[in-house]
This record gives C-alpha cells, structure tokens and sequence, in this order.
C-alpha cells in the first residue's frame, strides 16, 4: 500500500482518521508532491492516549514487564528500523533535504543504535536498590515507569530525534504517543509500519501526524503523564507553561545559537580540521539546533579566520540531497527559506558584510535552496548573533582575548551546544568548562548516545541520551521496611 494511503497506527492498527484533513508533503528539491498524510485531530489524540493508557494500565501490561522481555521488543524494532533502512533516508533526505551521506549515517543508524543502547541499559540498571537506613530500618528504591508520554517531534532530524524519546521510553516501561511534524509525516509512517513488524504490543507506541494546535492538545491531555518536545524556544516555553500548571513532568530540547570560539593556536588548514568544522557549523543545511553558526576569531587572526571560513562555505558542493556527492542541500519548505533570506536581508542592513553567498544558487531553478552564507563585521548585538536562523548562514565577530570570547558565547540566551578549536586540547577543556551550554565540542561537535544532550536557559529543561534519558522516563518510590 502506498504511504500516502497509510492512516494512522493507534493500539496496533491503522485507524481511520476523524477528519478528511491532509498535508501535502513536497520534495524540498524539486518541490514535486512526494505524497499526503491525514492531519490528526483531537479525536485522534484522544484515541491514541487511551491505547497508550490501557497499554500502560494493563495489569499484565507493558509497565509490568521483566526489563529482559522489554529489551527483546527494543531489538526487535532495532532490526525493523534497519531493514527500512535505506528507504528512510532516500525519503527523510527528499522531505527536509538532509544530504543523503548524513542522512544514512544518522536517521539510517542512531535510531536503531538508540534502541539497543536502552535494551542493554534497562537490563544493567536495578529496578530497585536496597539502602541501609540512618534510623535503623532499611529502604527500598524504586525506578517506576513514568506512565503515557507525549513525544512531539520536528522535521529537521525526525527518526533520530523520536528515537531518542521513544527508545529510552520504552525500555523504562512507558508508553508513547508520537506527533510527528507534518513536513515529515511520510517517514513516520514507516516507522509506524517497523513498530507493527517488531510485533511491539498494542498501545506500546502509537503514532499520529499532527499540527500545532493539536500537539497543544495533547501536551495538556488528561491522560498523558509526561512531555518530551524538541522544537523551537517559543513553543517550548508554551508547552512549559502548560505541564507547569499540570505539574506534568516535561524534558524540552529547544533552539540555539552556539558558538564557535577559534584560538589563537588553532589549525585552520587542516583538511581534518576544516572537515570537522563545517560538520560542526553547517551540519544538515543549518538546519541543526546545535549548530555552531557564531563564529568567535582573535581579532589577531579575523581576517585570515574570515577568508578561511568563506573559502570553506565556497567550496562546499550545494545540490540534491540524494547525491553522494552533496555536502548541502534544500531547506525543507518555501517558507523556512524565506524566513532564512530575511535574516539575510536583516544582516545586510545592519551593516554586516556577505564574504560569500547571500542568495539563491544560480545553477538550481527548482527546490528552496539558500546558498552557504558568511557575513563578517558582524557585533555580537545583532539580530543575526542572537536570533537562530536555522540554515547556512555563519556570522563572524572578533574577540581580543579569551577572556572576551568566553563573555561573548555566554552573551546569548541560549546555551545549547558550542565547541573550541585549537592545537591544545587541554586547554580547549578548559575553555569548555567556562562556556554556560549543555554540551561542547573541542575541535569538532557530534553528541553521542553515552551523554546526556540539552540545553541551559533558552535551550531547554531536562536531558536526554545516556542513562540520564533513562531516568527521565522513570519515576523514584522509597519502600521503608
């Protein structure tokens, strides 16, 4: 059966949606139709929490489960996703325009990487622990499955991004309702259909494209116990408001604005190092919240740091995400291009200057392409160093010592990601330890399933990746004895 005639997977079967309404899901580089999708409504949501809620309520249910007999399960859709494989990156690579050379390496592998990372964690950690007590008696602790998840996701990274909520979720015991973004809704279908194969029991995960209002609703549902979003600050900050006033646990990956702190010392003429930098700087379009878009150089070396990164962004092959050879490709829909082209129009009048890009590729008459972009002279007051833009554009501000450039990464409110590039990786450490995010990179940036992910201040609340993102989904119950 085609996707597009695929419906939505609630309690283990495609169900009919509520209402004839569909999304129109387009290639991000021809902007030919890849396919539809039925749009969920409330009724939809309703109907997927309550599977998630008689999955999780069952007295016999998925919460009861040895972790070993769950983990079998995780392995099971680990194989399911992988055998889908290479249909999921042609398709993810065709709706948001990810390169296809990272979208094998990343919606083709972390997911299923994800779901046996969990399987093997949930059989290594104790479901309990016994603790001698300070009266005399002793307690026991408990890791407790949370109860039904609301997983809301975006379309930048989806199967990586989804995984790293379900996976962890479902090892801890939960259950989960899946929004996933409209401009992806294709690619969750089979994902949907890899959950059927593994034979993942009924209510376990359930999966319904929908848009804003509608996650709005599900974020403030009844019957859901917790949140995991990852999208932008404004919309964290509403779902915030709302699991505040529900006192409902909620884990937000939100936006950012990192920073990318050159040294004095740092080798900007190494092939590796030039690798690692526009991995760290341009991954997936810009179209990565941890991207490190704002470029800290000695003013000492700015104008070599300049040259040298417009050189990079020049050299960089722009076409479509489906050739190997590509290093980058579309944004994912007319709109994001716009709002990209804005920003650009915004540095432009604020005085910056465009070294290389600005503009539409010549050579591409078809799909929402922005070429990679580099403005210099940039202050680190304006819009363009403050406000995530969210596709290739890079800006470069000079610092006079360290000590300013830390002040100048900090000087943002977010505080997601950022890395350090220099010959000294121990004092590149250093400078990691005084830089407010989440995570940083020295010489390079990529997260790893081993550590937790998330952001400080504007970049989100909770954690998620390693056995942090275990316990997220896990509740604690003292037994005293």
């Amino acid at each position: 059966m085609p996707l597009e005639q695929k419906t939505f997977f609630i309690g283990g079967e495609w169900v009919l949606p509520s209402s004839p309404d569909r999304v129109t899901v387009s290639s991000a580089s021809t902007e030919e139709v890849l396919g539809t999708s039925p749009l969920g409504r409330e009724a939809d949501m309703d109907a997927a929490v309550a599977a998630a809620r008689r999955a999780f309520d069952d007295p016999c249910g998925w919460s009861t489960w040895a972790p070993t007999d769950r983990a079998a399960v995780l392995r099971r859709l680990a194989d399911a996703l992988d055998a889908r494989a290479d249909e999921l990156t042609r398709l993810i690579s065709s709706e948001n325009g990810m390169p296809l050379t990272l979208s094998r390496g990343l919606e083709g592998a972390v997911p299923s990487m994800l779901l046996r990372y969990y399987a093997d964690l949930a059989c290594s950690v104790p479901v309990e622990e016994r603790r001698d007590g300070l009266l005399g008696r002793p307690a026991v602790v408990r890791r407790e499955p949370v109860g039904v998840v609301a997983a809301i996701t975006p379309w930048n990274a989806p199967q990586t991004l989804a995984s790293g909520k379900y996976a962890p979720a479902l090892a801890a015991g939960a259950t989960v309702v899946l929004k996933p973004s409209p401009e992806t809704a294709l690619d969750a279908v089979l994902f949907a259909e890899a959950v059927a194969d593994a034979g993942v029991p009924d209510g376990v995960v359930n999966v319904v494209p929908a848009g804003r209002e509608v996650g709005a609703y599900l974020v403030a549902h009844p019957g859901v116990d917790k949140v995991a979003f990852t999208g932008s600050s404004s919309a964290g900050r509403a779902i915030a408001e709302t699991c505040g006033r529900l006192l409902r646990p909620v884990t937000l990956e939100l936006g950012g604005k990192s920073a990318a702190i050159v040294l004095e010392d740092a080798d900007l003429d190494s092939k590796a190092v030039q690798q690692e930098f526009v991995a760290a700087t341009l991954l997936n379009n810009g179209q990565a919240c941890f991207a490190s878009t704002r470029i800290l150089a000695p003013r000492s070396r700015y104008a070599e740091v300049v040259e040298a990164v417009s050189a990079l962004a020049a050299s960089l092959t722009v076409g479509d995400p489906l050739d190997l050879d590509t290093h980058v490709g579309p944004l994912v829909s007319e709109q994001q291009r716009d709002r990209v082209e804005g920003y650009i129009a915004k540095g432009r009048a604020e005085g910056s200057r465009v070294t290389v890009g600005g503009g539409r590729p010549a050579h591409l008459d078809r799909g929402w392409y922005v070429e990679p972009t580099v403005f210099a002279d940039v202050d680190n007051r304006q819009v363009i160093a403050q406000e995530e833009i969210f596709g290739p554009v890079l800006v470069i501000t000079p610092y006079d010592d360290e000590l300013q450039a830390v002040r100048l990464a900090n000087d943002s409110q977010f505080g997601l990601a950022g890395s350090v590039w220099t010959r000294d990786a121990e004092h590149g450490l250093e400078i990691a330890r005084r830089v407010r995010t989440g995570s940083f990179g020295v010489n390079r940036y990529m997260t790893d399933p081993i550590a937790p992910f998330g952001g400080v201040k504007a970049s989100g609340i909770g954690r998620e990746l390693g056995p942090e993102g275990l316990a997220g989904y896990q509740d604690l119950k003292s037994v005293y004895l």
